[in-house]
Parts: C-alpha cells; structure tokens; sequence
C-alpha cells in the first residue's frame, strides 16, 4: 500500500498489539519490530486478571474507587488525571476484551471478578491464571485482520541497535535481523512498548530476560527522559526456578491462600494480624517488605509458606487449575495438600520513560506505553493494573502517534559498532543494583552501588551498548539516593517515613558530566512538570 502513512513501533507485546490495532482501525499503518514474535511476549506471562470496575459482584464498585485504591495503593505518586482516564475508562477495554473473545470466567452471562491485593472491592476479571495468555492471543487474531490488509506489517526477530534524534526531534530507529545481521533503518515516528528492564536483573525476576533493557539504555543515552526509576517492585511470592523467579500468582491469595512463618515453633500467619482489614491482600510492596523483614522477629525461621492447603475444589478446578499445574510442574508441590515456600522476586518496574498523559516523551516524535513507560502505578503497581495500563496507554499513545503519522521508505543501513552486550558486564551490573536496590535499602548499599556502577561507566574495553547499560544502571541507584524518604517499593532505613517534600517524580536524563537527576517541580496538585 504506496504512500500509507505509517508508525513505527517497537514490541509487540500487549501494549505494541493494542497500539498497532488502535492505528489499523483509523486506517494509518505501522511497521510492528519487535525481538520476538507476539506468542514469546511478556504479556503472555500475566496471570491474575484485569481491573475494572464492572460491578456485577453486586458490591457497589464503581471508577471512583479504583481511582481511589489505585492512588492509595501508589502512594499518590501517580498524575491523578492519568489515573482518573485510566480507571473511567477500563470498564470499556473489558468489554472491548469480551468482544475480542477472551475467555473471562462467567456464570450466565454475567462476568465474574476476584479480589486483588490492594483492593476493597473484587474488580480483576480473569481467565484461570492464565488472563495475560488469553489476551495476547486474542489480539494476535485481531491483529492478523489488518496484517491481511496490508495495515500492520510485522518485522520479528528485529531489535533495536540506534536512534538519530536531533534537536530534540527523533528522525529515525535502526534495527538489527537477528537471524541475518542486517541493518534497516526506519524514519518516522516511533512507540517504544520494550517492556520493563527485566534484562538488568538476570535471574532475580520473574519476567523473561529478553526484555534486555538495551533499547531503554539507548534512548537514554540519546538523551530521553526518564521517571521514577527507584521504583522497583518486587512480587512476595514466587519460587526460583532454574535462572529466573516463578510468579505464583496473587490470585492465590485473591481466592483464599494464607501466607504464614513459622515463630517459636508454630504456624504465624503474620500478614492476618497485622493486616486485619486487607490480610495476605495488602499491596505488593507491603507484602514483600513484610516478609523481608521477618528476620528481625524473635523466634523466626524466616522461612515463608503459602497455604492453600484450604482452598475448597471449586477454586482449584474453575479458577485456578492451571496454576496448581504450574507448581505441580515445576516445584513438585501439590498445593492442594502442602504449603508452598515463596519469596519475593523482582516483579514490574513502575519507573520507565517519561511521558505526559497523551503518553508523548520529551522528545519529538517519540512515544512510550506499557511497562516501557513510567505510566498509572506510583510508587506501586496494584495487581491487575498492569494489563490495563498496557492496553489502554497502547492506545492513547496511538492516537497521538497518528497525527504524526508518515509514508515511511525502510532502507538498509551499516550497523554500528558496540552493540553487542558481554554476559560478564551484564552480571557486573546486575550484582551491583542487587546489592544497592534491594526491598529494604540502606545508605551504605546504595553508594556502594552507585560506586560500583561509575566504575562500569569508565570501563576499558566494554561495548557502548554495556556502557549505555551502565549509565541507565547509574541512573537508577542516584534516583534511590535522592529520594530521602521510604514510599511504596522504595523503603530505606536511613529515612523510613514518607516526607511531602519528595511527594515529586524523580527525573533523570544523561548530560555531559553523565548523569542528572533531580526532582520534578509541581505545577499544580495532581500533575508533575
């Protein structure tokens, strides 16, 4: 199709799929890169369900109050108007999902939510544990539509190797075929959906590693803002497996699982006494901080157990077999019978690219939606509002990258050199924000980090693409060292209280001494500047 005005995205997971269908639907075009094929997304990981305030659980929910449990739950670190639009309008991305096919538990017609932590009222729909896999594969379908038309053409097994932004304008991407080698370069307007920076935390998370974080460390280092990057989550229960973390969904928890130590020889189910409103389903970041600091009680082994031992049949059977299967499969537990050990593991970054409510960056046309974006989640993701957040920012992103739409002419381009990342420094750096960036920081260990991360910045004969991963890295463990108060998933022991004073964005953008960060200035309450 000569001559269609086209937009550029860059992964096609949920929130690449949903910004590439919002454009065929106008009739504009895209060219959809990614490293993978949409099938090996992250998206397909998701487990526990989508919030929206349906109300068909007969309890008087409405988007007000997701509105009000997702600022609470964030720690009114969030733009209140991104959230506001978020929340209005995740009833109809639920409807649309129905529309689409997506299996969502119901019983006559009537779809059917779950408690989620964080959440006073059951708003997550679902499909088993398996929500992120049957949303995928239902905008898969809908996206072949419009590949049929000509509308999306997809370009798997690309990544993402260079930006040529000038004037604070982006004038073009290049990208690498990573099974031939070559390079092409694509002008026009770019999406990056890239994912989080699962990549930097190798073996920590539950997210696959192919969300290297390189295409993140290379539009910071063409001077693209970034937000809140201090602002790691970690998930309290999941298991280790192999090189990475098992997410054993909060669902478990939303249906009736009980987490518990054992104290002086007996069972201590301490989220229940401590917690008594929300119990095992307070937010993540309190969870985890909970279980963290277990070590510091007298008579714990610190050891923690997810009971689901009293889950009735109903729940394994109709809402969560697949998950049962899952740690049948892999742990070689039946937690029908047997209490599961987990721990927490890094989980979802709430920081990423910064970008306005039309999810436009500092830079020209350059968007940024999904776990990319620092977007909707604060200082702390509620579960359930991820899959929201991709889709809908998806979309809104899409409507503004459509009015910069262009007839792109895709041409062969020599690659540059460094863009191949050493598995050594990659460990380097991984050790480093480890040790720095933990669930409960200490001063020592964040400037032992940051120290350590420098080093890496000035380190002979690394690769750019390494170099460019340090700064990002370095990036990170400054935002943790200004942010002097505890908020969400940032607790530090030094300053363990919330202060209004850093009630802000944290910003951080490269500059010529190599990194700057500083606190956003408030304009008016609700919006950062």
């Amino acid at each position: 199709m000569d001559g269609m005005r086209k937009v550029n995205i860059i992964g096609a997971g949920l929130s690449g799929l949903s910004a590439a269908i919002t454009l065929a639907r106008e009739g504009i075009g895209c060219n959809l890169i990614s490293s993978q094929p949409s099938e090996r997304a992250q998206s397909v990981l998701a487990e526990g369900g989508i919030n929206a305030a349906l109300d068909t659980m007969g309890e008087h929910d409405s988007p007000d109050e997701h509105f009000e449990d997702t600022m609470r739950g964030g720690c009114r670190l969030e733009e209140e108007s991104a959230v506001r639009s978020l929340t209005r309008h995740a009833p109809e991305v639920v409807k649309e999902l129905v529309r689409l096919g997506v299996p969502f538990r119901s019983e006559n017609g009537r779809l059917m939510l779950r408690n989620f932590g964080g959440q006073k009222k059951k708003r997550t729909a679902y499909a088993k544990s398996s929500t992120g896999k049957m949303i995928m594969t239902a905008l898969i379908d809908e996206a072949r539509r419009y590949e049929a038309e000509g509308l999306i053409e997809r370009f798997p097994h690309h990544e993402l190797v260079d930006m040529d932004i000038q004037n604070v304008s982006l004038r073009s991407v290049t990208v690498r075929d990573s099974y031939s080698g070559g390079g092409l370069s694509f002008p026009g307007p770019v999406i990056l959906c890239t994912g989080g920076l699962n990549g930097f935390f190798e073996g920590a998370t539950t997210g696959t590693t192919q969300n290297t974080g390189s295409a993140a460390a290379i539009a910071f280092l063409e001077g693209v803002r970034f937000a809140n990057l201090e602002m790691i989550q970690y998930h309290p229960t999941t298991a280790q497996i192999g090189d990475k973390r098992m997410l054993i969904s909060e669902a478990a928890r939303g249906e009736g699982g009980r987490l518990f130590t054992v104290r002086n020889g007996a069972r201590w189910y301490f989220m229940e006494e401590k917690y008594p409103e929300l119990k095992n389903l307070m937010p993540r970041d309190v969870v985890s901080r909970e279980i963290a600091l277990l070590n510091k009680e007298s008579g714990c082994t610190g050891e923690v157990f997810l009971d689901m031992t009293g889950l009735d049949r109903t729940a394994w059977e109709a809402r969560l077999s697949d998950l049962r299967e899952e740690i049948l499969a892999y742990l070689h537990i039946d937690p029908k019978s047997t209490p599961v050990p987990v721990g927490p593991g890094i989980h979802f970054f709430m920081g990423g690219i910064w970008v306005n409510d039309l999810h436009e960056t500092d830079i020209k046309a350059l968007y940024a939606a999904g776990e990319a974006a620092c977007k909707y989640h604060g200082a702390n993701r509620l579960g359930g509002n991820s899959l929201l957040g991709a889709i809908f920012g998806g979309h809104i992103a899409a409507r503004s990258a459509a009015k910069a739409a262009v007839p792109i002419d895709i041409v062969p381009k020599t690659l540059p050199e460094g863009i191949d990342s050493s598995a050594q420094e990659r460990k380097k750096l991984r050790e480093a924000l480890l040790s720095g960036l933990g669930i409960v920081r200490t001063p020592e260990a964040m400037e032992q980090a940051k120290a350590t991360i420098e080093a890496l910045t000035r380190s002979e004969g690394s690769s750019a693409i390494d170099r460019d991963r340090a700064y990002l890295g370095l990036a990170i463990a400054e935002s943790a060292l200004l942010r002097r108060e505890s908020r969400g998933a940032h607790y530090r022991t030094d300053y363990p209280s919330s202060d209004e004073a850093y009630k802000s964005f944290t910003l951080a953008e490269r500059d010529k001494d190599g990194v700057r960060v500083f606190l956003a200035p408030k304009t008016k309450e609700g919006e950062q500047a």
